[in-house]
């Protein structure tokens, strides 16, 4: 696990943090890329030659949120099938389908604890970083 590469896109610092740390608390080794917004997800991504495991990616962020990111992403070839998960502090059935049509592979509601953190990062560790 240890070539995993995480890119986190979220605009709140104390999330990215509680992220960060959950993934040490769980002992997934991976290296965690923080993006403060989706266009600087966008400009990460642009690069041929990354090895990403998965994408994190914050629904609600200023400058690009995480719908526009998606679209982006899907758009390019070398990294389209990446899987992403999609958090929200402000989940809702419409918001859920739409990340699913924009080709998210988990919707997931945002943590509020850091034991939310850690069970988020367990279910990403048995999900997608094996």
């Amino acid at each position: 696990m240890s070539d995993n590469i995480v890119l986190l896109a979220d605009d709140d610092s104390d999330d990215r943090f509680f992220i960060q740390q959950a993934f040490r608390s769980c002992g997934v080794s991976a290296k965690v890329i923080e993006a403060e917004n989706g266009a600087e997800l966008i400009n990460f991504l642009k690069k041929p030659d990354l090895n990403v495991s998965l994408i994190i990616l914050d629904m609600n962020m200023p400058k690009m949120n995480g719908l526009e990111a998606m679209t982006q992403i899907k758009a390019m070839p070398h990294v389209a099938e990446i899987p992403v998960v999609m958090i929200s502090t402000s989940p809702s059935q419409d918001l859920y389908e739409k990340a699913y049509k924009a080709g998210v592979q988990s919707f997931m509601p945002k943590p509020n604890t850091f034991d939310e953190f850690n069970d988020l990062v367990g279910l990403l560790k048995q999900r997608f970083l094996q």
